[in-house]
């Protein structure tokens, strides 16, 4: 991804130098139709670009579809992370997974531009940054029972700030945001989720577009792959995974990623259709 300061702590909402109390919606605002770099307050470029090699177009090909993407419940652990950036692992060991999304209007298919992409999960032990302490790994859910007001699991989220976590700890990891390119597409890096009771393997991920989170949905994995990850290290050590694919409340096949080994990880794309004027459609 094309942006300076890899990995520095950029808050979004005050993102542009001299503007005060900005959120995503004002990001993708100041971005404009031709997706010029835009300097943050810290002197961070953040421009909306993209690798888009032949490996990544044929498996977008394979993954293409105009339906409406499912919406989903952003969980108890969402939050603005203030972390603009392509690689998400900070310390956390496991499987690297390069991670692409295509971001398209679920009515015209066009590719949607200058839309910010945030991704979050846990890692290989079942933990979430910023709520370490409420995400043990243990229940029908990370850390048992979301704050006030969120929605219960497998309910359509509201895509409201109201239900947004106010982090408990100082860490970063396994969160960030990327702006689309003008073929609509992100790229990350990250590893491959860990799991907790009550779950399958996901990523969680939200779209913005035009001030407006327009999208709330997750991403999952193909069991055989969930298994052959698991077996190792740091994988192995978490033990008694109770929830697959078949058993999930949210799980949906239009949900799995399109994925294929790469050099010491796996490579992973998926589409979003995403309902970028809100109409339903």
């Amino acid at each position: 991804m094309g942006h300076d300061h890899e990995g520095q702590r950029v808050s979004r909402r005050r993102l542009i130098t001299g503007v005060s109390s900005l959120g995503l919606g004002s990001l993708l605002a100041a971005c404009g139709q031709d997706a010029p770099a835009v300097t943050t307050s810290t002197g961070a470029s953040v421009s909306p670009t993209a690798t888009t090699s032949k490996d990544l177009t044929a498996l977008f090909a394979d993954a293409n579809t105009c339906t409406l993407t499912a919406t989903t419940t952003q969980g108890p652990y969402y939050f603005d992370a203030d972390k603009i950036r392509s690689d998400i692992r900070e310390d956390r060991k496991g499987m690297r997974l390069r991670l692409a999304v295509k971001v398209q209007d679920s009515e015209t298919c066009k590719p949607l531009g200058n839309a910010v992409v945030e991704i979050w999960h846990c890692d290989a032990a079942g933990l979430y940054s910023g709520a370490e302490s409420q995400s043990t790994g243990g229940g029908g859910r990370p850390g048992g029972t979301p704050p006030t007001g969120a929605p219960p699991t497998g309910a359509p989220t509201g895509e409201s700030a109201a239900n947004d976590l106010t982090p408990t700890d100082d860490k970063r990891y396994l969160r960030g945001a990327q702006v689309t390119n003008s073929k609509g597409i992100v790229e990350f890096t990250t590893i491959w989720p860990g799991w907790y009771r009550g779950r399958t393997v996901h990523i969680h991920a939200m779209v913005h577009f035009s001030n407006a989170r327009v999208l709330t949905t997750q991403v999952m994995f193909d069991e055989a792959l969930n298994t052959k990850v698991f077996t190792q290290s740091p994988y192995a050590a978490h033990t008694g995974r109770d929830t697959f694919n078949d058993g999930d409340t949210i799980y949906k096949d239009s949900m799995l990623l399109k994925v294929t080994e790469e050099d010491d990880g796996y490579l992973g794309a998926i589409v979003f259709s995403a309902d970028s004027d809100k109409d339903g459609k």
